[in-house]
């Protein structure tokens, strides 16, 4: 029970308002929750597991994680997708380590991880449950193995296990700007109308994390719980591709509105269907592109592409060439989607787009 100081009297009648007692209360548990919890995933330095890890060297450009319960298809999937062999069987824990594979694709080395399948329990540690999850948190994109015959309880399961390690899918990073002070108090601002959190809400969490003296600007409507995701600071954010496999056991009106669901993708590897709409997805989700680069005087050269993320600018691609490139820069001739007419004359800030061909011209 709260103290009476606690309670604001409201209008002129001595009826007592429980609201910021309520979220007094609310914005305590939150907090409180967030940071015991991320007490009890962090590994004792005492009690650290022995054993061999999964460190996998980062290679090609750009790295993708297949995690998913015991035996839906990921080992299957890797040796369909790329030219690694991973063993694949009837029984549940087929694999127990990471294998990574590659994918080659429009000109691009994709590293495919197919890790061992997740138990429920695994931010805990149960099944080697939170070395999978670290190799996930490397990721550029998660794909999410699901067996469409078990309907929507994976899925669920899964996104828990991965949101209590601070793993967030498909979600922005929330629009609030959060620094600490040596002094000064808490300066609130926003910029727009908050339905979710107030004032009051915000250093109540803050006093929690104890933190008096900080800078708080919202810039969108985010709830208590993005605010704290803002504090610890050691959220991921990343995409990720739900691909439900063995469609081939289930109605063609399961498929239909398995397809339809957001960030979904229906397949089969055993009568490997729909894997080129796969590759296309996670090409699209990856947001990658290629750049060609021509010589004067000669045809560019289309069998070495430069693989960069999608809103790359001109000094991108001369740092991916050599560092000291953008030094001696000059100018350059651009032919593709993103020019105006071809070539045209740019610097080094005009942003390239997929399958664009570049000249660069040094002082």
């Amino acid at each position: 029970m709260l103290p009476l100081e606690k309670l604001e009297p409201f209008g002129g009648e001595g009826r007592w308002c429980l609201a910021s007692a309520t979220e007094y209360h609310l914005g305590l548990l939150k907090a409180k929750l967030a940071k015991y919890r991320a007490q009890l995933l962090e590994p004792s330095k005492s009690s650290a597991a022995k054993g061999e890890g999964f460190d996998v060297m980062k290679s090609g450009d750009a790295r993708v994680a297949l995690i998913g319960f015991p035996s839906v298809g990921k080992s299957t999937f890797l040796s369909l997708m790329t030219s690694t062999a991973s063993e694949a069987a009837s029984y549940e824990f087929t694999t127990l380590t990471c294998i990574p594979g590659v994918i080659e694709y429009k000109g691009a080395n994709i590293q495919l991880l197919d890790l061992p399948g997740i138990i429920e329990g695994a931010a805990q540690g149960k099944g080697r449950g939170r070395q999978v999850i670290a190799v996930a948190r490397t990721a550029d994109v998660v794909i999410m193995m699901l067996d469409a015959t078990k309907g929507e309880v994976q899925r669920a399961l899964l996104e828990k296990e991965l949101e209590s390690v601070g793993i967030r899918l498909n979600k922005s990073k929330p629009n609030i700007y959060f620094k600490p002070k040596k002094g000064g108090g808490i300066s609130f601002n926003s910029t727009v109308t908050l339905t979710q959190c107030s004032e009051k809400l915000v250093q109540l969490i803050l006093h929690e994390y104890k933190i008096f003296n900080a800078e708080v600007l919202f810039r969108e409507d985010c709830s208590p719980d993005e605010f704290i995701d803002v504090i610890v600071g050691n959220r991921v954010y990343m995409p990720c591709l739900y691909v439900y496999n063995k469609i081939d056991q289930i109605s063609m009106e399961e498929v239909d509105r398995l397809a339809r669901r957001p960030h979904s993708v229906v397949i089969s590897c055993g009568m490997k269907l729909n894997l080129d709409y796969l590759l296309e997805k996670l090409w699209e989700y990856l947001a990658l592109t290629c750049i060609y680069t021509k010589k004067r005087g000669q045809r560019p050269d289309f069998t070495d592409a430069i693989i960069l993320r999608k809103g790359a600018s001109v000094e991108h691609v001369c740092h991916r060439i050599h560092r000291s490139l953008a030094s001696q820069f000059k100018y350059a001739l651009v032919w593709g989607t993103s020019t105006k007419y071809s070539p045209q004359r740019v610097g080094l800030t005009h942003m390239m787009e997929h399958e664009d061909v570049i000249q660069i011209v040094k002082k």
